[in-house]
């Protein structure tokens, strides 16, 4: 697995990274929830633009990444517009989304992009943009989430492939439970593309029923996890500081970390 580090974190190597939620709906909002962010047990922070009111105003979304960056400079900074189809808080025109994500990488507020694998069929665009945000020295998390479902092994597996061979830094998928078994689709899914992607990998099944899956990264080969602090972002996130305390104690007798 192909390791990267980014402000002391490195990504695909020892127990899951904590990644929190930034959720605020306005500039205000934010800057009420930076101090939370600093605690120790948060590896990296998840900027979900998605949820402000100000998408749409350039310039006020990248003052707010300045504000971001100067109130966490010693922690990686995820930015994330998560679209509607794919879970996310509003409808936004893709030719906004692309710009927005372009723009913001190319501000140097942030450390790593979220691009959904889905977001267009065009191959040749998304080449190009990751080509453009890697030259801005930011890493690409390509994403895929299905909140009805968990799709058979091989299509999970092949999702990953996919993103990884359009750019990826690290491949992230997230998938709904129906069953028992689709906990462990997502699992065996986990542990057979740790094995053959060069790319750190992110996997999660969602829910109640899913909680496990977020805690066990280090035995399937899930490089990070996200835990909540005052809202969760998706369902079944885990409370960061017991996150943490059981990705230690799951880690302390892994042979694999």
């Amino acid at each position: 697995m192909r390791e990267f580090t980014i402000k002391n974190v490195t990504f695909g190597l020892g127990i899951p990274k904590i990644c929190a939620p930034l959720v605020a709906h306005t500039k205000d909002e934010t800057l009420k929830q930076l101090n939370e962010l600093l605690i120790p047990e948060i590896d990296l922070v998840e900027w979900r633009m998605d949820y402000l009111d100000c998408v749409h105003d350039e310039d006020a979304m990248l003052a707010i990444a300045k504000e971001i960056r100067s109130a966490i400079s010693n922690k990686p900074i995820l930015a994330t517009f998560r679209t509607k189809q794919e879970g996310g808080e509003q409808d936004f025109p893709m030719e906004e989304y692309f710009h927005l994500c372009q723009s913001i990488a190319e501000s140097g507020f942030v450390d790593l992009i979220d691009l959904e694998l889905f977001s267009t069929e065009d191959t040749d665009f998304l080449f190009s943009l990751c080509e453009t945000i890697h030259k801005a020295g930011v890493k690409i998390i390509f994403s895929n989430h299905d909140f009805q479902k968990t799709p058979e092994q091989s299509h999970i597996v092949t999702r990953l492939e996919k993103m990884e061979s359009l750019g990826a830094d690290i491949a992230k998928i997230a998938v709904m439970p129906n069953s028992s078994d689709d906990v462990l689709t997502l699992l065996n899914a986990t542990n057979l593309a740790s094995k053959t992607l060069q790319v750190p990998i992110v996997t999660m099944s969602m829910g109640k029923l899913g909680v496990i899956s977020r805690l066990c990264g280090a035995t399937f080969g899930s490089a990070m996890t996200f835990g909540s602090l005052s809202q969760a972002s998706a369902p079944g996130q885990v409370p960061v500081r017991e996150l943490s305390s059981i990705l230690h104690t799951i880690g302390s007798s892994n042979p694999k970390i």
